[in-house]
């Protein structure tokens, strides 16, 4: 491991029993506290989630979930369980809307009132409240910490699958070591629970569709120093998983990400090329997986922090 991750693997990780609940309220002080669930047809889980999270008020200001345009029940669910729930669609809208992971979560900065903002994924099947508390345990600690990436086991729910995971050791580590090593001490780069400060986020750009995350961390890395990042060991987190052709596009988005950062402005080519049998025959079908990033929120004309 590079000497910097290792130093920072040593004195930047710790776990979720480190941040008991009762030293968070002690800490909490004035600052506001926003949880955010992107969510696209996770009408089965989502209103656990909210559920969940909603336990923790008021540490704990508002739930939010953002639907990037859901075609199950995922919003009346989701509002039922106590959510504030926005569509995609409606949130700056003269900036229009992209779909993926990415817009949501940066339009959530446009709706979501907190100083901090936690991040949770919303296909969790076993979520637990101190999923947000271990977040949340070093930026209420350290004034300095800006951004708090969680890791955790993956155990798929298809068992003959093997663990999660995937792509994370298939490409998102394997490029981060090449060309960011001081991040090799990061678990789980690819963490969809995640908090950061909301000076932070409006301040960087958002890579577009899964490769935010990679993008954030990067970026944070870059303007705010290795030592602005954390990382919780939360345990274990169990979620549905998807087929190797959709993990070959994810992972392709994260090559992209990868690349306009460390050469940008070089030409890429925007889509994968992946190929379907049908009936004896096979076909190519190709997928777009490059897309801008869209800019720091600080930078839109008319943007506003929200109040509470």
């Amino acid at each position: 491991m590079h000497p910097d991750a290792a130093d920072w693997f040593a004195k930047r990780t710790s776990t979720w029993r480190d941040w008991p609940l009762t030293d968070l309220y002690d800490r909490k002080g004035d600052t506001r506290i926003s949880v955010v669930l992107p969510a696209l047809d996770e009408e089965p889980t989502v209103a656990e989630i909210v559920t969940g999270a909603r336990t923790l008020m008021p540490l704990v200001d508002e739930v939010i979930v953002v639907d990037s345009g859901s075609v199950d029940r995922t919003a009346e669910v989701a509002r039922q369980a106590g959510a504030t729930v926005h569509h995609r669609d409606d949130i700056l809208p003269g900036t229009g809307s992209r779909p993926g992971k990415g817009e949501v979560l940066w339009k959530a900065l446009a709706v979501a009132t907190g100083d901090i903002l936690v991040y949770v994924d919303a296909d969790l099947t076993d979520f637990r409240p101190h999923f947000v508390t271990g977040l949340l345990g070093p930026l209420l600690d350290d004034p300095a910490t800006q951004m708090v990436k969680a890791f955790y086991d993956r155990p798929l729910l298809d068992v003959s699958a093997g663990g999660g995971g995937r792509v994370t050791e298939l490409a998102a580590r394997p490029l981060l070591n090449a060309y960011f090593p001081a991040l090799a001490g990061v678990v789980q780069p690819l963490a969809g629970e995640y908090a950061a400060r909301r000076s932070l986020l409006e301040s960087l750009p958002f890579a577009a569709g899964y490769g935010v995350e990679t993008g954030l961390l990067i970026d944070t890395y870059r303007t705010a120093g290795l030592d602005a990042v954390a990382q919780v060991d939360l345990g274990q987190r169990t979620h549905g998983h998807q087929d190797t052709a959709a993990l070959g596009r994810m992972a392709a988005t994260i090559l992209h990400t990868i690349h306009t950062r460390v050469t940008p402005g070089a030409p890429v080519w925007p889509t994968l090329t992946q190929f379907v049998r049908r009936a004896g025959t096979v076909t190519p079908a190709d997928h777009p997986v490059a897309h801008p990033d869209r800019p720091p929120m600080t930078t839109i004309p008319g943007y506003r922090r929200p109040l509470a």
